[in-house]
């Protein structure tokens, strides 16, 4: 297969690239750096690859907005399995910047927000600058004359010969993300996650109605989240995650929930890689 990530090599991305193709155990399995999100997504849409994974919820900083609203509104694609990586932050520069202060900070918007504490209590006056992925803001220091400082990961100060200055400047120890692995076709799954997205009238108890429906059924929610539909303000979609035991109360649920919503759109149920 083709699996395509959020790149370039360094990313958080390709870490979970990686710890995804070493659990299929299948040596044939290409991976393919993309620059941006939407660049992973329509290629699997596109049939150019056929798997990919991208960047979906932090712990600290929720969810990644643009993954969620391009699962909704832009592509047909379904969620094949869950892999939650761990996420280490490090000031990094080139060794002759080490013990200076930074000019400017690189670093994705994500990881620039998860590390706001640490930078405002260290560089409070430092410029931060966001860019497109971890790596491109090592690569960016790399091949700069200015003092520059990248926050990112420590695959990406091997590839572009960094020194990290400081390692772990998150601002919480206990910063997960989760990536999906996302697929054009549907992964039958009995056991799991199950996440899809739905809409409904707008009048006074429609999502009570619909949330009992799952109380009914025994599933319990772990995710709600609201996004704009974009055609009209104030109109909303609901994405939500359940788990559910029972294989076949699962199934009536989101028979259910599919027939009483005015918008439905089913992505799929799957395991999470750890």
């Amino acid at each position: 297969m083709k699996i395509g990530y959020l790149g370039p090599e360094g990313t958080f991305s390709q870490i979970a690239a990686v710890k995804y193709i070493e659990s299929l155990k299948n040596a044939n399995n290409q991976l393919i750096a993309l620059g941006r999100i939407s660049d992973v997504l329509e290629a699997i849409n596109n049939g150019i690859i056929d798997e990919g994974v991208v960047p979906f919820e932090n712990s600290i900083e929720g969810t990644v907005n643009y993954t969620l609203d391009s699962l909704i509104f832009d592509v047909d694609l379904y969620i094949k399995l869950e892999i939650v990586i761990p996420i280490c932050h490090n000031l990094m520069t080139r060794h002759t910047c080490v013990g200076k202060k930074p000019k400017k900070i690189f670093s994705h918007p994500q990881s620039l927000a998860q590390c706001r504490k640490y930078l405002a209590s260290h560089f409070p006056d430092v410029e931060t600058i966001q860019v497109l992925s971890n790596s491109e803001a090592a690569k960016i220091v790399k091949e700069s004359k200015d003092d520059y400082f990248a926050i990112s990961t420590l695959p990406a100060s091997k590839i572009y010969g960094l020194d990290i200055v400081e390692s772990g400047i998150q601002d919480s120890n206990h910063n997960e993300t989760r990536f999906l692995v996302v697929t054009k076709n549907e992964v039958s799954s009995l056991s799991g996650k199950t996440s899809l997205v739905f809409s409904t009238e707008h009048k006074p108890g429609s999502l009570y109605k619909i949330l009992d429906i799952l109380s009914i059924w025994d599933v319990n929610l772990t995710k709600i989240e609201s996004r704009p539909m974009k055609d009209c303000l104030g109109k909303y979609i609901f994405y939500i995650d359940f788990e559910c035991e029972n294989a076949n109360n699962r199934l009536d649920a989101i028979k259910m929930l599919k027939r009483k919503t005015e918008f439905f759109k089913f992505l799929g149920t799957y395991n999470i890689l750890k």
